[in-house]
């Protein structure tokens, strides 16, 4: 079933713009979920470097709800919806489920890093995809979410890394 498209004057091909709002949706529901993911760890996070940890995994949640509204609006740009329930994404995340018994910092240091990376993966074939199809401007978006996403797996992942 194809999916209604919302009447617009912007002037990529239908096509196009079918595909890119299924994409974005994909990487809507992946980043909702990290972002869950984020807070998860921010509130149940304990151990010696508890207040570093807490405050930079709720920075990180911050940062991951600019992407999705980002996200989320370029869908709707295109003619398309948004979908950002809570049922969506459950259905439609590729990020493994979060530990839920989780307190060790270090514990959950690995275990967000691990899903910055998987949607900094599926971000960059996003790029790809998008770019292939013709839609310079959501492959400059999903660049940009790219950008942040390292960053912000640079950051968490300082946390484990030592040369002592």
């Amino acid at each position: 079933m194809k999916t209604k498209l919302i009447p617009t004057q912007n002037t990529l091909r239908e096509p196009i713009r079918r595909a890119m709002i299924d994409l974005l949706n994909q990487q809507l529901a992946d980043v909702l979920d990290l972002g869950l993911q984020a807070k998860q760890a921010h509130w149940n996070v304990k151990g010696p470097h508890f207040i570093g940890l807490h405050e930079l995994f709720d920075k990180v949640a911050e940062e991951l709800e600019e992407f999705t509204d980002e996200i989320a609006e370029r869908a709707v740009e295109t003619g398309g919806i948004a979908l950002g329930t809570i049922q969506v994404v459950s259905k439609k995340s590729r990020l493994s489920a979060y530990p839920l018994e989780l307190t060790s910092g270090q514990k959950h240091v690995a275990a967000l890093s691990s899903a910055l990376a998987t949607f900094g993966t599926t971000t960059r074939a996003a790029i790809d995809t998008a770019a292939k199809a013709g839609d310079a401007d959501t492959a400059d978006l999903f660049t940009e979410v790219s950008r942040g996403v390292d960053k912000l797996l640079w950051l968490v992942e300082a946390h484990m890394q030592s040369r002592d």
